[in-house]
């Protein structure tokens, strides 16, 4: 069986598009091969600045003959129905055959498709491969009508076995493939002929080529991290940066520059950005102090002055880009010791956070009144708390940010040292965004969980008003992320905090700000009253339900049915009820990956406080753990037992079991078990509920195991005696209500 191999050799290929670009290629061509009737055994695709190339072993010499049989017309149709059939089937009249079938006679064709050589195969599926391309983006040149990335200059294209290489008869927009490649740019011969993917690889090598990009991702970094170390420090890890650079050169050489004494005093962020950004260098660290001192840069060719003029040229470059850095800082640095980091967020008024939620101010303002409201949960000083949240935002108008937008956070926390804010406001600064995505750290300073809190609810409250919520898989503003966020935040700090309270008033906060330039002033300030009854209460429905009762009053100036406080009152409730279900759907895929069944999950979410997301996690754990238990599995099965007998006859009987069973009327002694037993359980269930106990209240409910079970063998309760029957039935409505109060045991599968 032959190899194929086969390289597209272009202009160079931007970084960001090689490694997709290679998988493209081996898809496309080996997709192409297998449904052509080409199998092979393994295949591999490489990529480098200059060239994209594709390895296939052990490939068919030839695709095999097939034969297919297709069913025809009935025999005695008529003759333009068969006339149709046998184009279509590409046989002669004479060659179809009869065969009867339940249906009566039919024509059968056999059609015989020849095997064709592997190279003719390989020639049609490499031109569809070249000219479909999905490449995001590409270019003609010259005349022709080829579109590639870069302008494509040669195609390799051989296939090889023990008795030597040929190649593959090819020939697309003027390029004739050949067996030839060339070597490195600067350093290698013009071309070279190959005969297999090794004699390729290693030609490659002896011409300054490293065609695994993974190879040459290695060799960088051990030679930078190696020349690191050997003057006491590190290489900043970057893994992004790392594949960029490897797919900038063909042969790396790793060189270590100085970085000027005049920009060490900047902020390690910021020169890590500034070289990453503009210049594609890594950071090199002193552990000591954590400062960044130099850098490492990856050149493409070797020099006879070990790569002295190259440094020199960089270190030039580099000084120019972080003079640029360093007058941004010393002018948000002057700002702030100007007027202070709430004067630097000033102009954040005239920033529109969203056309339809306000400017930056607005919504600085709305997180500053909820992080007050939230410090007694998270146990943050309030006033802290609200400073914090007046402040993080505020290198939003800083130079440094305008330049380097991912340095938002990190930069509010240099100028709150610099404004001589206290190091927790300084750290809310920075960790307000996080988390970002599952797996990054979570804050747990109470400043920064608050004022993180804060931020998120505000943005899901924002959008929920104005319906602007994810759909399918569209998110364009991160609201998933958000809702994560919130969830991880509460679960990592333990909080127990009920969510519909913090909703619904940012909610009616939103609403305000909404309906504000419509609105009568008496309007405004009954909604702002009934954030503060939300704030006493702590319970959304009651609250503003009174408020609005109270307001709407025969006491009261009539508002009206269309006004602002009727039109919040009967929108908010709907609202908040769907953004908590929004917040139980990122539960359940977060809990989902710790191992927690679904029918788990929405028999917890069913239970009344469900939106306390830290209690209702612990139930579930609880519960998760409980059901693994044997006794868990039966009482399962008993609770679901009764459950179905129970609700089979209220739908008979149209009346409710659950006045309570009477001990006297039992007559078995495994019923008189299941009473002694219940009576045991329930004030234990109680107790261990009152406390959130749920461990303890599965342990109790695992005491009903065997009285339950012992009652389904023993005694039959649709029993004849119409008072046994109720009686029975209501002690099953017993054991309902006892596995009820643990959890919605009616939503777990069986």
């Amino acid at each position: 069986m032959p190899d194929l191999l086969i390289e597209l050799f272009s202009e160079e290929i931007p970084a960001r598009m090689q490694a997709r670009a290679a998988d493209d290629l081996k898809k496309r061509m080996t997709d192409g091969l297998v449904e052509a009737g080409l199998t092979y055994a393994s295949a591999a695709g490489f990529s480098t600045p200059r060239r994209l190339a594709l390895t296939v072993e052990g490939l068919l010499g030839e695709s095999p003959t097939v034969k297919e049989e297709r069913k025809g017309p009935k025999v005695g149709a008529p003759d333009k129905a068969i006339e149709g059939f046998l184009r279509g089937a590409g046989v002669a009249r004479e060659n179809l055959e009869e065969r009867e079938t339940h249906k009566g006679a039919v024509y059968f064709a056999t059609i015989t498709k020849p095997g064709r050589p592997a190279a003719e195969i390989i020639a049609e599926v490499l031109e569809d491969v070249i000219r479909n391309f999905p490449w995001p983006k590409s270019m003609r040149w010259g005349a022709g009508s080829l579109r590639w990335v870069r302008p494509l200059h040669s195609v390799l294209c051989i296939l090889s076995d023990e008795g030597g290489a040929e190649v593959v008869p090819f020939e697309i927009d003027g390029i004739t493939a050949g067996d030839q490649t060339r070597g490195h740019r600067f350093m290698g011969p013009d071309t070279f002929s190959v005969t297999s993917f090794e004699d390729y690889t290693a030609k490659l090598k002896r011409a300054h080529v490293v065609l695994d990009a993974s190879e040459r991702a290695d060799h960088i970094w051990q030679d930078a991290t190696n020349m690191a170390f050997a003057q006491g420090l590190e290489v900043v890890e970057d893994r992004g940066l790392l594949a960029e650079v490897a797919g900038l050169v063909e042969w790396p050489v790793v060189l270590m520059g100085e970085i000027g004494e005049d920009f060490l005093r900047l902020p390690p962020e910021v020169l890590q950005t500034s070289m990453k950004e503009h210049q594609k260098f890594f950071s090199v660290r002193n552990p000591k102090t954590g400062r960044i001192e130099k850098f490492v840069t990856v050149a493409n060719r070797e020099t006879a002055d070990q790569g002295a003029t190259i440094l020199a040229g960089n270190q030039k470059v580099l000084a120019a880009r972080l003079s640029d850095a360093k007058f941004f800082w010393e002018n948000d640095v002057r700002a702030v010791h100007e007027a202070g980091l709430e004067g630097m967020a000033a102009p954040l008024a005239n920033v529109t956070f969203h056309n339809k939620l306000g400017s930056q101010a607005d919504r600085i303002a709305r997180i500053e009144s909820l992080a007050r409201a939230l410090a007694p949960v998270t146990g943050a000083d309030a006033d802290e708390a609200a400073l914090a949240a007046r402040v993080v935002k505020a290198d939003l108008s800083s130079e440094m940010v305008y330049e380097f937008p991912e340095l938002q956070g990190i930069m509010a926390r240099y100028y709150a040292l610099e404004a001589g804010l206290s190091p927790a406001v300084a750290d809310a600064c920075r960790d307000h965004y996080s988390p970002l995505g599952p797996s990054d750290d979570v804050p747990s300073d109470p400043v920064a969980v608050t004022v993180a809190l804060a931020d998120k609810l505000d943005t899901l409250a924002g959008f929920w008003a104005i319906d602007e919520k994810p759909t399918g898989s569209k998110d364009p503003y991160a609201l998933r992320r958000a809702a994560l966020g919130v969830t991880r935040l509460i679960l990592t700090n333990n909080l127990a905090m009920n969510l519909d309270r913090f909703i619904d008033a940012q909610l009616v906060l939103h609403k305000i700000e909404l309906n504000a330039p419509d609105a009568k002033d008496a309007e405004i300030k009954a909604l702002r009253d009934i954030l503060d009854e939300i704030a006493d209460h702590g319970v959304f429905g009651a609250a503003f339900r009174t408020v609005i009762d109270k307001l709407d009053g025969e006491d009261e100036p009539d508002t009206g049915d269309g006004s602002l406080l009727r039109s919040v009152g009967d929108a908010v409730p709907d609202i908040s009820t769907d953004l908590l279900a929004f917040f139980h759907d990122r539960l359940k895929v977060f809990l989902r990956d710790q191992g927690i069944r679904h029918d788990v999950i929405d028999a917890c979410i069913a239970m009344p406080g469900n939106d306390d997301l830290a209690l209702l996690v612990k139930r579930a754990e609880a519960l998760e753990a409980f059901l693994r238990t044997e006794d868990g599995e039966n009482l399962l099965q008993g609770f679901k037992r009764a459950n179905n007998i129970l609700t089979q006859a209220e739908e008979k009987d149209g009346v409710e079991y659950s006045f309570g069973a009477d001990l006297k009327f039992a007559e078995d002694d495994a019923e008189k078990a299941l009473f002694a037993a219940l009576a045991e359980a329930e004030p234990r269930i109680e107790a261990a509920m009152e406390t959130q106990d749920f461990a303890g209240a599965m342990s109790a409910l695992a005491g009903l195991r065997s009285s339950v079970d012992g009652f389904f063998e023993a005694v039959q309760v649709n029993a004849e005696n119409e008072v046994l029957r109720r009686n029975r039935l209501n002690l099953l409505s017993q054991i309902r209500k006892a596995c009820l109060a643990v959890a919605d045991l009616r939503r777990v599968e069986g």
